[in-house]
C-alpha cells in the first residue's frame, strides 16, 4: 500500500539528489569498512542451486531462476542475499581472525509487494568478519551494532554539511530490545506494531533475538535457520519522519554454529538441507565463526535524503498506477 504524505516536496531534485547519493554511499562505504576491519571484494550476481549458498530469506520467497547450457539439469538462481557465500568466501580467500569482507549485493526479489519501501531490485552492503567463539554472545552483537551506528550518524553529519536542507534525525544512540521484551512490552499490539511505537519512541532500535517462538506462541518474524543464530541476530531500525513509520535498514547477526544449525533445522522442519554442500561443510566445522549482515544502501539514501519513495533513489520496476500516484503526489521516481 502505497504512503501518500501530506504536502510532500523533496528537498532536492533528481540531479542534486543523484549526487547525494554518491556522498552517501561513498561516505557510508569507507567508514564502515575502517569501523569493522572488512576488505571489499567482488561477489556473484547469481548460484547454482543444488550448493545451498542462496539466501531463503522467510522460506516463501522464490528466486528468479534459469538454466545454462553447461549445467541444464541444474537451476541458476538469482541471489536474495550473500549471506551463507560470504562465509565461504572468508574460508576460501584465508581471512585472518577479525578481519573480514563487504560487498555491493545487487539481487532481485520477484515476491516483494511493491510500496514506499520495497522494490523487487534490492541493493545493499553485505558484510562478514570472523569471529572467536567466545565472542559468540548478545554483548558482542550490540557492541558490532554501535559501531555500524556510529557510521551512520557520521554519514548523517557529513551529508548535513554539504546539503544544510538535509537535518538531523538519527538521536545519539541506539536502543536495545529482545523481541520478546517488546511483546512484554506491547503485548496486545502485533509485532509489527510493536516496532512502529518503540521506534517512533526511540528513534533508533535493534531488535534482538528473531526466529523463534515468542511466549505467547507466535513469531516475531520468520528467519531463515540456517545463516543467523536466532538467539544471537536481529534487525536495526529508524523512525522516518517523512512517512510517519519504522524503517529498516540493516539485517545481522552472529552466524549458526554446528549446534545451532542442527537446533534450527529441525525446529523450521527443514533438515533435508544438511545434505546440501554448505550445510555440510558447517556440520563439519570447516567453515569459520562469523557474523555479518546486510545494509540496505538505498534505503539510506532514502532515509537521509528524506524521500517519500523508495523509487527516488534507485531505478527499479513499478505498476503504473503507482507511477501515477507519485507523479501527481511530488515523488519523482528515477
Amino acid at each position: 500500500m502505497l504512503i501518500i504524505p501530506k504536502n510532500y516536496h523533496s528537498p532536492y531534485g533528481i540531479m542534486d539528489t543523484e549526487r547525494a547519493i554518491k556522498l552517501i554511499k561513498d561516505t557510508f562505504e569507507t567508514t564502515l569498512a575502517k569501523a569493522l576491519n572488512l576488505t571489499r571484494i567482488s561477489a556473484p550476481l547469481f548460484v547454482r542451486k543444488r550448493t545451498g549458498l542462496n539466501d531463503n530469506l522467510s522460506g516463501v520467497e522464490r528466486p528468479v531462476t534459469f538454466q545454462m547450457k553447461h549445467y541444464p539439469d541444474d537451476d541458476i538462481e538469482i541471489i536474495h542475499s550473500l549471506a551463507k557465500w560470504k562465509r565461504l568466501a572468508l574460508k576460501r580467500y584465508g581471512i585472518a581472525m577479525h578481519e573480514g569482507i563487504y560487498t555491493d549485493m545487487n539481487a532481485i526479489r520477484r515476491d516483494e509487494e511493491l510500496d514506499n519501501t520495497h522494490s523487487i531490485y534490492v541493493d545493499q552492503w553485505d558484510w562478514e568478519k570472523i569471529i572467536t567463539p567466545q565472542e559468540r554472545t548478545l554483548s558482542y552483537l550490540h557492541y558490532t551494532v554501535r559501531q555500524i551506528y556510529q557510521v551512520f550518524l557520521a554519514t548523517e553529519a557529513q551529508l548535513i554539511a554539504q546539503y544544510p536542507l538535509c537535518r538531523k534525525l538519527l538521536p545519539p544512540e541506539v536502543t536495545f530490545i529482545t523481541s520478546q521484551g517488546l511483546e512484554d512490552r506491547y503485548p496486545n499490539l502485533s509485532p509489527s506494531e510493536r516496532e512502529q511505537v518503540f521506534a517512533k519512541e526511540k528513534g533508533a532500535i535493534f531488535i534482538t533475538q528473531i526466529g523463534n517462538t515468542l511466549r505467547s506462541g507466535k513469531k516475531h518474524d520468520n528467519r531463515a535457520p540456517d545463516y543467523d543464530d536466532w538467539q544471537l541476530n536481529g534487525d536495526l531500525i529508524f523512525w522516518n519522519p517523512v512517512l510517519d513509520k519504522a524503517l529498516e535498514l540493516s539485517s545481522m547477526g552472529i552466524r549458526v554454529d554446528e549446534s545451532s544449525l542442527s537446533q534450527q533445522l529441525k525446529t523450521a522442519n527443514a533438515e533435508e538441507r544438511k545434505q546440501l554442500e554448505y550445510h555440510q561443510m558447517l556440520l563439519k566445522g570447516e567453515l569459520p565463526l562469523t557474523i555479518g549482515g546486510g545494509i540496505g544502501q538505498s534505503r539510506i539514501c532514502m532515509f537521509f535524503l528524506q524521500k517519500a519513495h523508495i523509487g527516488e533513489v534507485q531505478a527499479s520496476v513499478w505498476t503504473d498506477d503507482m507511477v501515477r500516484l507519485c507523479e501527481n503526489n511530488g515523488m519523482k521516481l528515477l
